[in-house]
């Protein structure tokens, strides 16, 4: 239903958390009121227990649609964003069918999306051997910047770049002041690593060092150096690459850092073994490394938190009966993302208003998307209501994406999100019903 107000005791207005009633006109919002300011319309009332804060926006997810909708498709993937909070999402360009790496290809994902969108959908580009000449038109198309490994993907359909393909692509995406966005593992650290068939998580973690990390992210900023591109490094989980990255900041290399909640919430010497639920690429680490991380957020060093959700049926997860390197790994954490870092912060107590700014500002910020990730006058009325009062228990069968398959099953938080609001349409996350989300271009 369309809305003209949401009211409630704690809203987050920039820093601070005050009493207001946001007041929505033409999917925007129009002014910022007091508590008690009447208002005529449809009048939504938070539960005093709830914090309203600015819908997520996630900028890492594999929505696979098409040629893999079996995994997971725009339908599902918007729907569990929506349950858990999250308005807007940048689709990655690989796991679907064809990649995002053409005009052409972008054009097929679009077409595919179309009248399956609960929230807001942007889209990466592709960088892959041979599209330089690719980069620029789908840029001007509106992606939001380009996706490239520097180590095998797991898709033949999507090839890593070599480092001379890599700085090449770099100098054409810097040429039109674009954003490149890495997955930082290092392909010969990779190669050189014992990886033998192991039901044990510690072997998988060690098949995935951490000196392939701080490898690729080095290869990173010294193209990033060379050339003057902005980079992002996605998904950050080793700890030994954060004094890098801090010194390319202090240096004024133009270089953003992401990490993703199952790093800030698990632990590797806590997995069960033969628990492919678990299994990503980078690896989830040690406590102490967990640790580390969420001291880098708190600095300024790692700058926002996605969800990397990057799910797939259950035949690919449980490939190879519980040998954790024959089994696909992504974490499936889409829906459950925003309560586990709003727990995990309050155990260490980090504030709310410091979560949303990780997860909604940060990452609006990073995509250009100044309208949304915010609570004030003129930007979308985006916004999720966060009841601290509402348990949620995490069951994987329960949730929205395709796939029943979790890190997060049976964990319980003292806190879920029980409304969503896109753009001025609030969705029941109890029954979602209703298509309101639109496709997003660059620009």
């Amino acid at each position: 239903m369309r809305i003209d107000a949401l009211r409630a005791r704690h809203v987050l207005v920039g820093d601070e958390v005050v009493p207001a009633t946001l007041v929505v006109r033409d999917e925007r919002i129009a002014a910022i009121e007091p508590y008690e300011h009447p208002t005529e319309g449809v009048v939504v009332q938070a539960p005093d227990s709830a914090y309203v804060v600015p819908g997520v926006v996630d900028t890492h997810v594999h929505v696979n649609e098409p040629g893999r909708t079996e995994w997971e498709g725009f339908l599902s993937a918007t729907e569990a964003a929506a349950l858990g909070g999250a308005t807007t999402l940048v689709d990655m360009p690989l796991n679907s069918i064809p990649p995002t790496t053409t005009v052409e290809h972008l054009q097929v994902k679009q077409s595919a999306a179309l009248g399956q969108l609960m929230v807001d959908v942007g889209f990466w580009g592709g960088a892959v051997p041979g599209n330089v000449a690719d980069l620029e038109p789908l840029w001007r198309t509106g992606v939001f910047g380009f996706k490239c490994f520097l180590a095998p993907s797991g898709v033949d359909e999507f090839p890593p770049l070599a480092p001379d393909e890599f700085l090449l692509a770099l100098r054409e995406i810097a040429r039109f002041d674009g954003l490149m966005i890495v997955h930082a593992e290092d392909a010969t650290v990779l190669e050189a690593a014992p990886s033998p068939p192991s039901r044990a998580y510690a072997d998988f973690v060690v098949s995935r060092p951490p000196a392939a990390e701080t490898q690729a992210i080095r290869q990173v900023l010294d193209g990033a150096r060379e050339t003057g591109a902005r980079v992002h490094v996605l998904h950050l989980s080793s700890a030994r690459a954060l004094d890098m990255l801090a010194d390319a900041k202090a240096e004024g290399l133009r270089v953003t850092v992401e990490t993703c909640p199952h790093y800030l919430t698990f632990a590797a010497e806590t997995i069960p073994d033969a628990s492919p639920q678990f299994k990503c690429c980078p690896p989830i680490r040690d406590a102490g490394n967990r640790e580390e991380l969420w001291a880098a957020l708190r600095e300024g060093v790692i700058d926002c938190v996605v969800s990397d959700h990057s799910p797939a049926t259950a035949e690919e997860k449980h490939r190879g009966g519980g040998d954790l390197q024959q089994a696909w790994g992504g974490v499936s954490g889409l829906q459950v993302g925003f309560a586990a870092m709003a727990s995990e912060a309050r155990s260490r107590g980090i504030p709310l208003a410091q979560v949303s700014r990780w997860m909604s500002r940060h990452t609006a910020d990073l995509v250009g998307l100044t309208a949304k990730g915010r609570i004030e006058v003129g930007a979308d009325a985006d916004l999720a209501v966060y009841d601290t009062a509402a348990p949620f228990r995490v069951e994987a069968t329960n949730l929205a994406h395709k796939n029943p398959i979790s890190a997060y099953d049976g964990l319980t938080y003292d806190g879920r999100v029980v409304r969503t609001v896109v753009r001025g349409n609030a969705i029941d996350v109890d029954r979602p019903d209703h298509d309101w989300g639109r496709q997003l271009l660059r620009g």
